[in-house]
C-alpha cells in the first residue's frame, strides 16, 4: 500500500523523481513508435494493442491506455494498490504514442529497405529499455503489466520468468489473432529487452542517478542495542 503526505509530494526530491518518471515514459513511447513505424514486428503487448485498434474505434495509443486501465482494475481485485507511477504509466505512454504518430516525426517505413527497418526496430528496443530503467528508478510504482506479473508470481509461487512468459505468450496469441503485427522484430524484442534494460540500469548506476533520486535510508541502531554493544570495561580487582 502506498502512503502519501503533502510534505513529501511538495518536496524538490519528489518533483525531481516525478520529472524523471515522465521522461522515462516519454522515452518508452518513443521506443514504441520506432517499433511501430519499422513495421518489422511489435512486442507482445503492442501486438495486442494494435489488434484491438483494428477492431474498435480506439487508436493504437488509446488501446494501450484501455488495456492498462483494465489491468489496474484487475490488480485492484487482486489487492494490489497502484502507485503514482502506475497511473501515469497507464495514461501517458499511449497518449504520447498517439501524439507522435500524429506528428509523424518518424514516417511509416513499410517501403524502406529491410536494413533500415531492422536498425530502427533495434533502436526502438534500446530506447524502450532506457525508458523502462528511467521510469523504474524513481520508485513511484510499477507499470500495470508488471504489477499483474508480480502479483500472479506471489499468488502462484511460480518463477517470475515463467509467469511473464505465460502472460506475454497469451497476449501475443490474442493480438496475433486480432491481426497485430508479428514478425522478426517481435523475436528481437523478446531477446533484446532484458539486456537493454540491464545496460540502461548499469548506465544510470554509473551516473549515480537512482541513489540521488531515492537516497538510501540510514540504518539506525536502537538505544537499547547500543547499550548492549557498548559495555563498560570492569576494573581489575587486586
Amino acid at each position: 500500500m502506498h502512503t502519501f503526505s503533502w510534505r513529501s509530494i511538495l518536496s524538490w526530491n519528489y518533483l525531481l523523481r516525478f520529472c524523471v518518471l515522465i521522461f522515462g515514459l516519454l522515452l518508452y513511447s518513443i521506443g514504441i513508435v520506432c517499433l511501430y513505424r519499422s513495421n518489422f514486428g511489435l512486442d507482445p503487448w503492442d501486438v495486442l494493442h494494435q489488434g484491438i485498434s483494428f477492431h474498435t474505434p480506439l487508436t493504437f495509443g488509446l488501446a494501450n491506455v484501455a488495456v492498462g486501465a483494465t489491468l489496474i482494475v484487475v490488480c485492484l481485485f487482486l489487492k494490489v494498490m497502484p502507485g503514482v507511477g502506475t497511473i501515469f504509466n497507464m495514461l501517458l505512454i499511449g497518449l504520447f504514442v498517439d501524439a507522435q504518430i500524429r506528428l509523424n516525426w518518424l514516417p511509416d517505413l513499410s517501403h524502406a529497405s529491410w536494413l533500415v527497418r531492422l536498425l530502427v526496430n533495434v533502436l526502438g528496443v534500446l530506447v524502450v529499455g532506457l525508458g523502462t530503467a528511467c521510469y523504474i528508478a524513481p520508485k513511484m510504482g510499477a507499470g500495470p503489466r508488471d504489477g499483474l506479473m508480480l502479483r500472479l508470481h506471489t499468488l502462484t509461487k511460480l518463477r517470475i520468468s515463467i509467469v511473464r512468459a505465460s502472460i506475454e505468450c497469451s497476449v501475443l496469441l490474442v493480438g496475433y489473432l486480432l491481426g497485430g503485427t508479428v514478425w522478426i522484430g517481435t523475436l528481437i524484442f523478446a531477446l533484446g529487452i532484458g539486456p537493454a534494460v540491464e545496460l540502461s540500469f548499469g548506465l544510470l548506476n554509473k551516473l549515480h542517478i537512482p541513489e540521488r533520486l531515492v537516497p538510501p535510508t540510514p540504518v539506525t541502531v536502537p538505544l537499547e542495542a547500543e547499550d548492549t554493544l557498548i559495555q563498560p570495561i570492569p576494573e581489575n580487582s587486586h
